[in-house]
C-alpha cells in the first residue's frame, strides 16, 4: 500500500510531505516519488499570487486617491490616507522583494485603474460622473509616498 498523502486528499499534509521528500532527495539524492507536476502547479499559483498582490495594492492606492480627491466627506480621509500609505509600502516591498516584477506595475496599471475606479465610485459621496474615465495619475505619482491629489471640495489631508 502506498503511504504517500494525495494532493487531493489533504493539501496541507501533501505540502509538508513533499517538502520533506524534496529535502531528503536533496540530501540523499534518492529517486524519491515526488509529485513534481503538482509542485510545479503550486509554484505557478504562488508566483501568480505575488502578481495579484501587486495589482491589488495598486488598485487600493488608486481607489483611495480617487476618494481623497473627489469625496466631500471629511471623516474617512485619515483612513483613506493610511490605506494609501500602507498599500504603497506593500507595493514597493513586493517589487523590491521580487525584482523580476519591477515592470509589472506598469503592465497592469490599466487593470488596476479599472478595479480602483470601480470600487471608488461605489462610495455614495462620490459623483461618478466627475471621476475621469481614464487614470489621471501617473505611475510615479501612484508610487510616490509624498504625492497626494488636491481635494476638489477644498478639504485638507
Amino acid at each position: 500500500m502506498d503511504s504517500r498523502i494525495g494532493y487531493d486528499d489533504d493539501f496541507y499534509a501533501w505540502t509538508q510531505e513533499q517538502a520533506r521528500l524534496l529535502r531528503e532527495a536533496a540530501r540523499e539524492r534518492l529517486n524519491t516519488p515526488i509529485d513534481y507536476e503538482h509542485i510545479a502547479e503550486e509554484l505557478d499559483i504562488m508566483g501568480g499570487q505575488i502578481k495579484d498582490a501587486i495589482q491589488s495594492h495598486l488598485a487600493t492606492v488608486i481607489e483611495h486617491l480617487l476618494k481623497l480627491e473627489h469625496s466631500p466627506d471629511a471623516y474617512p480621509r485619515r483612513k483613506w490616507r493610511a490605506s494609501v500609505m500602507k498599500a504603497r509600502r506593500h507595493l514597493e516591498d513586493k517589487v523590491k522583494d521580487h525584482p523580476s516584477l519591477r515592470n509589472w506595475p506598469a503592465e497592469i496599471l490599466e487593470r488596476s485603474w479599472l478595479d480602483g475606479y470601480a470600487d471608488a465610485i461605489q462610495d455614495d459621496s462620490i459623483n461618478a460622473d466627475a471621476v475621469p474615465a481614464e487614470c489621471p495619475y501617473t505611475l510615479d505619482q501612484l508610487r510616490d509616498p509624498d504625492w497626494w491629489p488636491v481635494n476638489r471640495h477644498g478639504l485638507e489631508g
